[in-house]
């Protein structure tokens, strides 16, 4: 049976929802429970594949669900920018099942079903985000995103995993409350719209100033792109278990919060009206603050996730630049880093966890000559560090070099300067970690034996080296999501076609 377009696109939501109901019936039952999680995964990411080939021949689906007051609809369509972070998405929840699996049991962590079930709801969630066809439909799923990962964020259940939880709960509701819902109301005033349209929603007739604070409004709401200074939810959520900091760093939430700003840089403000606000410069200079203070705090970071954590901060801040610089070059090399950034801080993150599960050791500064014990995470560690540095063979070679070149032809020289720094701190605070795993001391290689070769368990391992080895094939082979970043801006607002008619 071939499925129509709409439900095909529906099913993206509604799947990751089935997965949560199997999840309660088979909650005494682990292996059938993680089962399910994997053949849910799995089935999302053939759905995606499917409206991605469809996409292709120039079939796109709009989808209408309930319209709650006029002009306020849950609505949901197919662009390149939402098929690129669903793409991403749904690949990713299946590999982080697997990793999650080795983790949580050689762990022996407590409430697993309850983590799987929040995992699913939170994928769901970001389903919904991808597809959202108005700021009504993303708010709602944006938010919705927040509560659901919450329960994951303190599931350990300690004193300090609560605190952790609160610092991520306030700073994101209170942002969004406060910044981005007011953004929204106020571009419906002056907009008489919340549809995402290409070109952006408001006309000549709209105020300088009136943009001016709705672009800060909207940068500043969008809390989970972790723009400094509304970025401490993001370290503090580091107590949770590390297949959730996975979830938060490269899967749903922090990648939620990019995509939001791509999405209204790109179909709420427009690139041509965006590049002549006056605010976009000054936000652009703190875009490229937040990247190299970010960077310096990593540098600074002994233990391992709070150095991945403020190294996504940096990362996050790239993706910021890349819309502000309000430029087709930007766009490419904003959106193409999503897809880089993902890959490459899961892998740094699988390879954390799998050393606190085979090694019990969560400081860098123990992680001197663990090469010999670890190897395979090790190796998989350096080919991430590689890419989000931005060289060869690293997959965010790419993306740093349309974010370059974007610098470079907006003439905005404080950015050239910014990404060049960063990169070299980028290159302090990852490459000596497994340049000293390997190399501890005395210039010469630690004798790698069987005996003292101690791995994650296998689903962990195998987890790890597969998004290590995307990272590198998105290198070799990114033509498919350059693609869709160059369409980005090639999206006409033709209408969509609607399956079954």
């Amino acid at each position: 049976m071939i499925l129509s377009l709409a439900v095909l696109l529906q099913l993206t939501m509604i799947v990751p929802l089935l997965a949560a109901v199997g999840l309660l019936v088979f909650r005494r039952q682990p292996n059938i429970r993680e089962a399910v999680t994997l053949i849910a995964g799995v089935v999302l990411f053939v759905l995606v594949l499917q409206l991605y080939a469809n996409y292709q021949r120039n079939l796109i689906a709009n989808v209408h669900w309930l319209e709650i007051l006029p002009g306020l609809v849950l609505s949901f369509r197919v662009e390149a920018l939402s098929l690129m972070f669903a793409l991403i998405a749904s690949l990713l929840w299946p590999v982080t099942t697997l990793y999650a699996i080795g983790y949580m049991r050689a762990h022996e962590e407590e409430n697993q079903t309850r983590f799987y079930l929040c995992f699913a709801l939170a994928i769901a969630a970001t389903m919904a985000i991808c597809f959202s066809a108005n700021l009504f439909t993303l708010f709602i799923f944006y938010e919705l995103l927040t509560l659901s990962t919450y329960p994951l964020v303190t599931h350990a259940g300690t004193e300090e995993a609560k605190r952790g939880g609160r610092t991520y709960l306030g700073i994101l509701l209170s942002t969004s409350i406060v910044f981005f819902l007011l953004a929204i109301i106020v571009t419906w005033v002056y907009a008489g719209t919340l549809d995402f349209l290409p070109g952006g929603l408001f006309t000549d007739a709209t105020p300088q100033w009136v943009l001016s604070v709705l672009l800060v409004l909207f940068f500043f709401g969008v809390g989970k792109a972790a723009l400094m200074p509304f970025h401490r939810w993001l370290p503090a959520a580091m107590v949770a278990p590390t297949p959730v900091s996975a979830l938060l760093h490269a899967v749903a939430v922090v990648k939620a919060g990019v995509f939001t700003l791509l999405k209204i840089s790109v179909f709420v403000f427009g690139l041509d009206l965006l590049a002549e606000i006056q605010a976009t410069q000054w936000m652009l200079y703190l875009a490229g603050a937040s990247v190299l203070l970010a960077s310096l705090v990593a540098l600074r970071q002994d233990n391992l996730k709070k150095r991945l954590a403020y190294s996504t901060i940096g990362q996050l801040g790239y993706i910021s630049v890349g819309a502000l610089l309000a430029t087709e070059l930007g766009i490419i090399g904003g959106s193409m880093h999503i897809v880089a950034h993902a890959f490459g801080k899961i892998t740094l993150f699988f390879c954390a966890g799998a050393i606190l599960v085979a090694a019990h050791k969560t400081k860098v500064s123990e992680l001197r000559g663990i090469g010999a014990q670890m190897p395979i995470t090790m190796a998989a560690f350096f080919i991430a560090s590689l890419s989000i540095i931005g060289v060869p063979p690293g997959g965010g070679t790419w993306s740093k070099w349309y974010l370059m070149l974007g610098s470079l032809e907006s003439g905005q020289w404080f950015i050239v300067i910014t990404l060049a720094l960063s990169t070299l701190l980028n290159i302090a605070y990852l490459l000596p970690i497994p340049i000293l795993a390997f190399f501890p001391g005395g210039g010469g290689r630690v004798v790698i034996s069987s005996e003292q070769i101690k791995e994650a368990p296998l689903p962990a391992l195998l987890a790890l080296c597969l998004t290590a080895t995307l990272s590198i094939l998105l290198f070799l082979y990114p033509q498919p999501f350059y693609g869709l970043s160059q369409a980005i801006l090639a999206d006409t607002g033709a209408p969509y076609a609607i399956a079954g008619n």
